[in-house]
């Protein structure tokens, strides 16, 4: 039997299909992925594949950035927010439909304002034929989700609609960022509801059978069914897959991972085959959440990344262009239009004005232009255009501020010269129209006075130094971006070691490699098919579960001081009192272990297989006395339905 891994990235749709029996993988392929419909990069992904081995496929992973470009572009479905506390919402212009209402828990769980469900009924009446969803948040509802559940209660009934409250995403203290997370999490579910039906109608289509599971941001896998309730939870799964695909590949489970992307480097670390998680929630799209992503570091440098020219300096990025080697190969007119070598005034070149740049439609629809937008669209059409063809009968160049606003609405795509054009050029990475970039590199070299080695030898070297930047700066918190470069720059008779193991993935990263190993002393590692460990590690990763439960003392105040009364165990989803430390200890550990378990279970992982660990925090106020403070924290690691040995 067979298992296939699917990684829909930001350049790249890869897939995996390995043996069950030894780990080993047997067939691979890379498509372009496809936007905005992810499915077609797929088909095109598993298209060539071998057929043989896909009807014996019994279990697939997905990971994939639909729920990252969801947030950013803003384009997930309407909810409207309702917060249960007396405070004002942060950002509260990004939200359109959210109020306000007196409710709430203090730390101890123990109701501070009564909640009023008046106005929460004439809100949801209001709005619930402008949404598809609400996402409620009350202060400490990870003490006591009280409120929150009434208020879903309600809108249940009033609606039908779905409802997502922050208690049941993250455990977290912070009504706000819980709500967002609730916020952004309702958005997403009717998109990635599509995605993954997709996915399956295709597996269907096939005839495969197989079980079918979606890797999570920390680095885990959960089945489907689960996966849609919480799709918020897939977001940067991307460099979560690079991260456990590098470990697999390289068969460490203490590594450091440097990937390149098409539009960014990314470095994360794992340890003891664990991710190693951001201690604060992901930041996305400018959104503050609450879901426990990996920790990394990252920059907007990439293969991909627009390589241009201005005042005679090489500038790399920071954003994204199709490579002219790739466009070459679907638009072959492009080796001519560089040969005319449009000419461009060297104090009107920028980011966009540039003789090696070109520009077509995305396909995307057009909805609220200016009138110069619309005036600019209208000029640019399916096949690229320089920029001096924009405006060919009128003999001017457009305003580099309207043309940057439809690239920035994705509305227009560029095509430039980058660093996968250089390694064209140096014929290191040659996978596709190598003339196209040579033609490129000549036109840049002359610009900033140079020859085209010069110039490719010096951007293979940047983007081997931004590499090594980003991970001495992921392992040296506290040393400023800035000091790291000092160093990286200099000539000095110390430098960097590091030592774990490095391990480079992406397609071309083995061209680096040499470069890197100038900037750092460490054990470097290019491992096979790193070219799609993101498929990989979409079909390596393992269930995991980790929660914590809380025992705290609850006083009363008598005439001359305080006594404990009782104890009170607060776990995820709710809270229990009781007369004696030790019955809410016991009942705590209890809990945790069941929550795990039933995690798993809801999960679509093999319960059989799952270890728990829990680790325990007391807070002692004087010696021999009772905890007035105990915390357990479990971690509950399982298999995804089938083992993986590497030989």
């Amino acid at each position: 039997m067979y298992s296939l891994g699917i990684d829909a990235g930001g350049t790249y749709t890869d897939a995996v299909i390995i043996r069950d029996s030894d780990g080993k993988i047997i067939d691979s392929n890379k498509s372009l992925t496809t936007y905005p419909d992810l499915l077609t990069g797929i088909r095109n992904t598993l298209n060539e594949l071998d057929p043989h081995y896909l009807e014996h496929v019994r279990y697939a992973s997905v990971s994939t950035t639909l729920a990252t470009n969801s947030v950013l572009e803003r384009t997930g479905y309407p909810v409207a927010l309702i917060l249960a506390n007396d405070s004002d919402i942060p950002n509260r212009a990004k939200i359109e439909h959210f109020t306000l209402v007196k409710g709430g828990h203090n730390s101890a769980g123990n109701e501070v304002c009564p909640l009023e469900l008046e106005p929460v009924r004439d809100f949801v009446l209001s709005v619930k034929d402008k949404v598809s969803a609400f996402a409620v948040s009350s202060y400490f509802s990870v003490r006591n989700p009280d409120h929150e559940l009434r208020i879903k209660e309600l809108i249940k009934e009033l609606s039908g609609l779905p409802v997502v409250c922050g208690h049941e995403l993250s455990q977290d203290l912070g009504a706000y960022e819980r709500g967002i997370t609730a916020y952004l999490n309702a958005r997403l579910i009717p998109i990635s509801s599509h995605f993954m039906e997709a996915v399956s109608s295709e597996m269907r289509r096939r005839k495969i059978d197989a079980k079918l599971m979606m890797l999570k941001c920390d680095g885990s896998v959960v089945g489907i069914s689960e996966a849609l309730k919480r799709p918020i939870e897939s977001i940067f799964s991307g460099p979560a897959a690079s991260l456990v695909g590098a470990a697999y590949l390289s068969e460490n489970e203490d590594c450091v991972v440097i990937d390149v992307g098409g539009t960014s480097t990314d470095v994360s670390l794992i340890h003891r085959g664990v991710p190693e998680l951001s201690e604060s929630g992901a930041v996305v799209g400018g959104w503050q959440t609450k879901v426990r992503a990996i920790r990394m570091e990252t920059s907007a440098m990439g293969g991909d990344s627009h390589v241009w020219i201005r005042n005679h300096i090489v500038n790399i990025g920071p954003r994204r262009v199709i490579p002219l080697c790739l466009a070459a190969v679907e638009f072959p007119e492009l080796i001519e239009k560089l040969r005319q070598n449009q000419v461009i005034l060297r104090n009107q070149m920028g980011e966009n004005l540039q003789p090696t740049k070109f520009f077509l439609r995305s396909g995307l629809k057009a909805t609220d232009l200016s009138p110069a937008e619309e005036e600019l669209l209208s000029r640019i059409g399916d096949r690229p255009l320089t920029v001096s063809e924009i405006y060919w009968n009128e003999n001017r160049l457009p305003n580099p501020g309207t043309l940057d606003l439809l690239i920035q609405k994705r509305l227009v795509k560029t095509i430039g010269f980058t660093p996968t054009d250089a390694l064209h050029v140096l014929g290191e990475y040659t996978q596709w129209n190598r003339e196209a970039s040579v033609i490129g590199a000549g036109i840049l070299a002359s610009l900033s006075d140079t020859d085209e080695d010069e110039l490719c030898f010096s951007i293979k070297k940047d983007v081997a130094r931004n590499m090594a930047l980003n991970l001495i700066a992921f392992l040296l918190e506290d040393v400023s971006r800035e000091e790291i470069e000092k160093v990286l720059r200099g000539k000095f008779f110390a430098g960097f070691k590091v030592d774990l193991p490095v391990v480079l993935l992406g397609g071309p990263v083995r061209a680096y490699a040499e470069e890197l190993a100038e900037f750092i002393d460490a054990e470097i590692i290019v491992p096979e098919h790193c070219n799609v460990g993101n498929a990989v590690g979409a079909v390596a990763g393992k269930g995991a579960r980790k929660l914590e439960v809380l025992i705290k003392a609850n006083y009363t105040e008598s005439k001359y001081n305080l006594k404990t009364s009782s104890f009170v165990t607060f776990f995820p989803g709710g809270r229990e009192e009781f007369a004696s430390y030790h019955e809410a200890l016991e009942f705590g550990e209890e809990i945790g272990s069941k929550l795990i378990m039933n995690y798993m279970s809801d999960a679509g992982l093999d319960t059989s297989e799952v270890s728990i660990d829990m680790h325990r925090n007391d807070i002692v106020t004087h010696e021999g006395g009772l905890p007035v403070e105990t915390k357990l924290i479990f971690s509950g690691i399982g298999e995804a339905g089938r083992k993986m040995e590497v030989e």
